[in-house]
């Protein structure tokens, strides 16, 4: 058996701090850190304060897509990664369109709330298909891709975790959201969406770190593949030098 097949279990040897603080700085990487949360709450945030004060559908839908895309403007010069803001463009744009479309406020928020919903879902179901979406999304930040699957089943125990967590967590948000929709007005619904922007994530996000600094390590796939090519390497390196030149071999036969 390989090394590339054998199962790995967690060991100990790696100090936890260590595992801990690699965890922890992959999770900010994948979900954008403290300011991937503001250029989520914001656009929100702005829409519901204005259409709370004046009731102007237009104003309000115009000026959280601005703010959005200023949002994108800032990383650009920054020249930081844009997937978190570009993502929050798109979510706002939708939620302007299908408001203008109906003429309801309120559906300036059911865009996000389906796809909170369809989230929920995909991480449930991948977890009861045995791939864990959370593990789909975290394995390339640990550079371990899919090696979880099947070499390292302690780790894929965590991923599912993490997964029913995020899933039961974002059903409670639609439980609590999806009602307000259908029985409450525009700034009630938008004030309550904005108060549940950032908690539940925190306690998904922290939930996934807890399950994943006790896991095992990741499997660094890229290393080994680095490690087979050197060796690969070396191996048909070994016999040209095992039998020097030939050239000169004939050459000392030859003057003899």
């Amino acid at each position: 058996m390989t090394s590339l097949d054998k199962p790995t279990e967690d060991t100990g040897q790696s100090p936890p701090h260590d595992s801990r603080a690699v965890t922890e700085a992959a999770l900010f990487e994948a979900f954008g850190g403290v300011r991937g949360m503001v250029e989520t709450v914001v656009p929100g945030l702005l829409f519901v304060a204005i259409f709370t004060v004046n009731k102007n559908l237009h104003v309000a839908a115009v000026a959280a897509l601005a703010v959005s895309l200023v949002l994108v403007v800032v990383r650009l010069v920054l020249k930081d990664t844009v997937k978190h803001a570009f993502s929050g463009v798109f979510g706002v744009a939708f939620g302007v369109a299908f408001a203008m479309f109906t003429g309801n406020a309120k559906d300036f928020y059911l865009p996000g709330m389906l796809y909170t919903l369809g989230l929920a879902l995909a991480y449930i179901v991948t977890t009861l298909a045995g791939v864990p979406l959370i593990g789909l999304i975290l394995g390339p930040v640990f550079k371990e891709n899919l090696s979880w699957r099947t070499r390292n089943p302690g780790r894929k125990r965590a991923y599912a975790k993490a997964s029913w967590a995020w899933g039961l967590i974002l059903l409670a948000k639609c439980a609590i959201l999806f009602p307000l929709y259908w029985w409450s007005d525009t700034a009630r619904l938008g004030w309550v969406l904005v108060a549940l922007k950032i908690p539940p994530f925190l306690l998904a996000v922290w939930l996934t770190w807890v399950f994943l600094a006790k896991a095992p390590a990741p499997i660094d796939v890229f290393a080994e593949m680095e490690a087979e090519e050197q060796a690969e390497k070396e191996r048909k390196a070994a016999p040209a030098a095992e039998g020097g030149d030939p050239s000169a071999g004939g050459r000392h036969r030859r003057g003899a």
